[in-house]
Parts: structure tokens; sequence; C-alpha cells
């Protein structure tokens, strides 16, 4: 009996232990919440976190989407709208405050709040139309060399267009249209940044310690500030004052290894197509000290968080709202 007894205790042990892993197993594979248009319409802003966490969570926060959806509308650029509170969102912040002359900590107080908050849905659907699907490569090889025997340095895919149409991280795009294939003819949900903003720029701004491009109308006002990658430790950019020469859309990029930097085993000039994914983007500011400029990037996710090779590096789309409000002749401003 006391045999029969040990058996029992030792099954229902083996069966408890079975039950908690199976539990375990269940519990690792539940889907996680669906991020949707009508949460991140709804969230309130007014409740996030007034310091950045330390740990923010790897999935993007509905709440954090529509902040950054509205300080893009107002002319604080957050980057990549991906939801996730990053440095790009409290410089954005800080951007916004400046703009409004409030005291700048780069923080969603209550008076941060009250001037962005609104009633304005921050999500919209937008159908692909065949155009959309036009000028897509297959790929981009890193290799500068095979960059240069290409006609066009254009979009990879359908999703990568899209998200930098509507400012959007590639992976918050996916996550808001689950098991969409990106084609024509299907409705998709993406973010409503507004239109582009307008004015005529007086004075540019590159602040170095805070990785931010500021523009200045003829007033004094701040028109638009835009998260920036300015130079390296190895590259750093020009100090000082320096003008505006022109603006180029569409730029071919001149690969020159003796004046700026050797990429790979590339020994020799190179002449690089134009399109969002080459090394200068869409859009180069030409400024008058030799070889820098301001200009877009093919990895608008690293913006600041990777050095340049001394020039100032922005989104596509900031550089080319920036760009549409420049002249030749406006004052470039390197500031540590």
């Amino acid at each position: 009996m006391k045999h029969i007894i040990l058996l029992a205790s030792v099954t229902f042990a083996v069966s408890s232990t079975l039950v908690g892993t199976l539990s375990s197993v269940a519990l690792a594979q539940e889907p996680k919440p669906q991020i949707t248009p009508d949460l991140i319409n709804t969230a309130a802003i007014d409740q996030l976190p007034p310091d950045r966490p330390e740990k923010a969570p790897p999935e993007p926060d509905p709440a954090i989407v529509r902040l950054q959806v509205l300080l893009d509308r107002a002319g604080a650029s957050p980057g990549v709208i991906d939801g996730l509170y990053g440095e790009n969102v409290s410089k954005a912040i800080a951007g916004f405050e400046a703009m409004q002359k409030l005291p700048v900590d780069g923080k969603p107080d209550p008076d941060v709040v009250s001037r962005l908050q609104n009633d304005v849905p921050v999500m919209k659907t937008y159908a692909i139309t065949e155009e959309d699907a036009k000028d897509l490569v297959k790929s981009i090889p890193k290799d500068y060399a095979e960059q240069a025997k290409m006609e066009h340095l254009g979009y990879t895919s359908m999703a990568e267009k899209l998200s930098e149409r509507f400012h959007m991280h590639p992976d918050l795009l996916n996550a808001l249209n689950p098991g969409s294939q990106f084609k024509p003819g299907d409705t998709v949900n993406v973010a409503d940044a507004g239109a582009p903003r307008e004015g005529k720029v007086k004075r540019i701004e590159a602040r170095k310690s805070t990785g931010q491009v500021f523009a200045f109308a003829e007033d004094g006002t701040i028109l638009a500030v835009y998260p920036a990658t300015i130079g390296s430790e190895d590259n750093p950019s020009p100090s000082g004052t320096h003008k505006v020469n022109g603006v180029a859309r569409q730029p071919v990029y001149e690969y020159n290894p003796k004046i700026n930097f050797q990429q790979g085993k590339n020994k020799q000039k190179l002449t690089l197509p134009s399109g969002p994914n080459n090394p200068v983007g869409t859009v180069w500011i030409d400024l008058s000290e030799p070889t820098y400029g301001i200009h877009g990037t093919p990895e608008p996710s690293l913006i600041d968080k990777a050095g340049s090779h001394g020039c100032v590096r922005l989104t596509n789309w900031d550089v080319e709202e920036l760009g549409k409000m420049v002249k030749p002749g406006v004052m470039a401003d390197f500031k540590n």
C-alpha cells in the first residue's frame, strides 16, 4: 500500500509539473495586444510618464504614436514615427517647447499636452495605387561600385515606400496592417502627419550638442525643428557660419575617397544614381563649406544614432520640407 501511495504521489508531482510547463508555454504563445488606429486615436497623452523610461517597452505604445504625430504636425519632428519613447521624442518635445516659448525640459507636461492635444484623428487610411508600385528595385547592394551600376537607388518594397511617405517605421506600418501584402488596390492604415511646413527660412542652426536642426523665420520665430546626425568623432562637422549655395533634389552622389572617406575597397571616383536609398537621400542642401551639406538618408531610423561623414543628415521627409523653405544665401550656423 505504501508503494501505491508513493507512486500516486510521484504521478501527481509529474502531472503538476507538466501542467505548469504547458501553462507557461501557453502564456508565452499568447498573442501580444494588437495596436490599432482606434487605440492610437483615443490614446491619452496626458498620462505618459514625465521622464523617458530607462528601459522603454519594445512594443509601440499607442499614446507615443499619437504624441509623435501631433509633434510632427506642429513642426517639431520626432524623426521616425515608431511608437517608442526614444530620445528623438524627448528632442521633439523640447523643440516644441522652444517653439511655444515654454521652459525647455523635453517632458510631456501639462503645458505641452494642452497645446498639442486635439480631437482630430492622427491615423488615416490610404489606398495603394498602381503609380505607387513604380520605381521599386529588388535590392540595394552595400558596395558603392555595385550601386554605381544601377539606374536608380529606389525603394526596395512598397512597405518601405509607404513608411517614408507617412514618416513611419516599417515595423509600425506592418503592425497596423497585419497580413497586408501592400499591393495596388489595398487600403492600409497610416499616420496622418499633416501637410509639410511652409514659410521662408532666414537662418538655420545645427546644434551639435543636442543633435537638432532649427529653422528660423525672418522675425526670429522657429518654423521647424528636426532631429539630426551632425558629423561624428572621426568626421566632425564644420564650425562657424556658412551659406546655402543651393538645393538639389534627387541628387546623384559623387563618391571621391581622396576627399571624403573610403567605402570598402573602392579607391576610385564613382557616381551613384539618385533615389531615396542614395547615400545622401532625396535632397542635398549645398553649403559654402566645400563638400559639406544638409541632406537625407537611406536609413531614417538611424538619425542621431549613427555618425555621419561630417555633414548634417536628416530623414528624407524632413530635408525635403526644409529644402522647400530655404533659398541660396540662407545662413547655416553650426553651434556646439
